[in-house]
């Protein structure tokens, strides 16, 4: 198949996706601390493209789905909130989640950057907006969120990535006039980080995870790991699909990302089925603290230097 038959094909898939008439999901929602609810389910857009990232949350949108996730460093939010605007959906029923990257903490810099995110989105409020990394200024970058959210410009603030740096989160919960509502870190059934959302469970702070299904360089390791098989066999459900239920048990909010229509589809059908508690047991016992994103924060010191630009 040449290319651009394979890019007529994906773009009729993705129309025929868009065309479903009613959302085939009710949201299920997760109380925050600051009092909000966040869709426990969401569409993650790490590295697509405008382009995708729009088509792929029309797709969403029309199936239920009614929380995205995005950030500046995936340079795609024109095309989420290009989505958002021609979905018809009003817009307080639509989540969106975006994220401040370091070079934006800086004093002075956040409000910018926030005002610059609001204009990408197309929107006058964003739900809930991340520290991105435990890098740079970040205490002025949180309170460039907390000033955002007295001017109503942000609703809830959380901070992404942060397990990495305990003595960054720390500070950041003993130094915050307003506390961090939601964490961000890779979870899933390999890496659970049971004693990290230990800590936050008793500091009321809600979990969200990324790399749901293991990523890129995960998932088919998560999927073919046996006891996932197993169960998607006795569930007839897809090792997808089972993992997200798991997710779902658990209390997590998840962010599966997908820019096929059929996956999109497929990974928010996990509401018509329960695992049992036997089985929920057992993907718990897959736990190994194995993380596919494996840099260290020594690592990642350039991200406060790179800019992510417009």
């Amino acid at each position: 198949m040449n290319k651009t038959v394979a890019m007529m094909l994906s773009t009729a898939a993705l129309a025929a996706a868009a065309g479903t008439a009613t959302p085939k999901v009710k949201p299920v929602t997760i109380p925050l601390n600051d009092g909000r609810a966040i869709p426990q389910f969401g569409l993650g857009t790490y590295n697509s493209s405008v382009a995708e990232a729009k088509d792929a949350l029309a797709v969403a949108l029309k199936l239920g789905y009614r929380h995205v996730d995005t950030a500046h460093a995936y340079r795609n939010e024109r095309g989420v909130g290009a989505a958002v605007k021609e979905s018809g959906i009003p817009r307080e029923e639509i989540w969106i989640t975006s994220k401040l990257w370091p070079t934006d903490y800086d004093h002075g810099n956040a409000a910018e950057s926030i005002d610059k995110m609001l204009e990408r989105l197309g929107v006058d409020y964003i739900d809930l907006v991340y520290l991105h990394q435990p890098v740079g200024d970040y205490m002025a970058g949180w309170r460039g969120l907390e000033e955002a959210v007295k001017q109503g410009k942000i609703k809830s603030i959380g901070i992404s990535n942060f397990d990495m740096d305990e003595r960054a989160f720390d500070e950041i919960i003993a130094k915050a006039k307003i506390r961090p509502a939601i964490v961000q870190i890779e979870l899933h059934p390999y890496a659970q980080r049971k004693a990290f959302r230990e800590k936050c469970k008793k500091l009321g702070i809600a979990v969200e995870g990324w790399f749901p299904l293991g990523g890129t360089g995960g998932n088919a390791t998560l999927f073919g790991d046996k006891t996932i098989k197993e169960l998607a066999a006795k569930y007839k459900k897809s090792p997808a699909q089972i993992i997200l239920r798991w997710h779902v048990q658990e209390g997590f909010s998840t962010i599966p990302g997908a820019r096929n229509p059929d996956y999109i589809k497929e990974n928010i059908e996990v509401y018509n089925f329960k695992l049992s508690e036997d089985d929920m047991k057992k993907i718990r016992g897959l736990d190994k603290e194995k993380r596919f994103f494996t840099s260290t924060l020594a690592e990642i010191q350039h991200f406060k230097d790179w800019n992510p630009g417009d």
